[in-house]
């Protein structure tokens, strides 16, 4: 019973964001004029894992106390590239998906070589890189256009077997790849200590600076990842500042929805991606209630208020900060 009342306390952020995300999608369902069907589930995951994507990306160095202003500018530059690069035959294609992949991955780790090795605060660092990294999407892509590979495209935003949606398959293959094993090894839980105490690690021989370099760099990976599934679903790329301002924002927000402490330490992915559900399916709701869109905003504010009001009240609840980790 005790361990049972410990996992709930210890997951509270993530089963709360996962109970709101069942709410509002059966809400939604419910009063869509065709209810739930593989083509109603299928565009609904397509623009919620994007986002998704990218909040498992702001989590990495969350983790670790930081924070990633340029996931949102390394989203769209995954865009752009892939827009030229993943054309032609399908080798072609996934030879253009590797190479915009090792791109994203690049950016992340220049963000983490600038902070642990330059010792620039995050915010600052990915603040300034964000802007370098967009302006290279602009250099590739100065006008909204090019193409994808047709066949990876529709595959990857189509159904499995005519009912599973592909980029859910996708999402939770990259949960399975790259979130769980990186949880669990070394410099995985090391990021967690980082984000704790990073002087008590470092006193305790815990490899800090790896520990900050993978994350960063994975964080480049997945906001990458992101990139080229809205590359799928558009046929095409487009540097646009505020798609990014905004992936970035939102990234932030579902992050804390989902459960994972902004001051480090505390958290999974896996919330964040639900998180990035809840704030995707607030759109839908608009879009069934026949609402303005200029509602979401609000509705986004409320969601985001009540996730922080419920992780401060669990912190006013301790007595002592290693209560977290009891």
């Amino acid at each position: 019973m005790n361990d049972l009342r410990h996992r709930i306390h210890h997951n509270g952020g993530l089963l709360a964001a996962i109970g709101l995300f069942i709410v509002m999608f059966t809400i939604y369902v419910s009063n869509h004029p065709v209810g739930l069907t593989a083509a109603v589930a299928t565009t609904a995951s397509n623009k919620a894992v994007l986002l998704a994507l990218v909040a498992m990306a702001q989590t990495l160095p969350v983790l670790t106390r930081g924070l990633d202003l340029s996931v949102g500018m390394v989203f769209i530059l995954a865009n752009c590239l892939a827009s030229v690069l993943v054309v032609g035959t399908i080798g072609e294609g996934f030879l253009g998906i590797a190479i915009v992949l090792g791109a994203g991955a690049l950016a992340g780790f220049i963000n983490g070589a600038i902070i642990v090795w330059g010792r620039l605060q995050p915010i600052i660092t990915t603040l300034a890189t964000g802007a370098v990294y967009y302006g290279i999407a602009l250099y590739v892509r100065p006008g909204p256009g090019g193409d994808v590979q047709s066949d990876i495209a529709d595959f990857a935003t189509g159904q499995l077997f005519g009912v599973i949606p592909t980029a859910l398959v996708v999402l939770l293959a990259i949960v399975l790849i790259v979130w769980l094993p990186y949880r669990n090894s070394v410099l995985g839980r090391a990021a967690y200590a980082v984000g704790s105490n990073e002087q008590a690690a470092y006193m305790s021989g815990v490899p800090v600076q790896r520990a900050k370099l993978l994350a960063y760099t994975l964080a480049g990976l997945l906001a990458a990842i992101g990139g080229l599934m809205l590359t799928f679903n558009t046929y095409s790329g487009e540097a646009s500042a505020p798609i990014a301002g905004t992936y970035t924002l939102n990234s932030i927000a579902a992050v804390v929805i989902g459960g994972t402490s902004l001051f480090g330490g505390w958290g999974s992915a896996i919330g964040s991606i639900f998180g990035a559900f809840v704030l995707r399916t607030i759109e839908d709701l608009l879009f069934v209630f026949d609402l303005d869109p200029l509602w979401q905003p609000l509705f986004q504010g409320v969601v985001l208020l009540a996730a922080v009001s419920l992780g401060a009240l669990r912190v006013l609840r301790i007595r002592n900060r290693l209560e977290l980790f009891a």
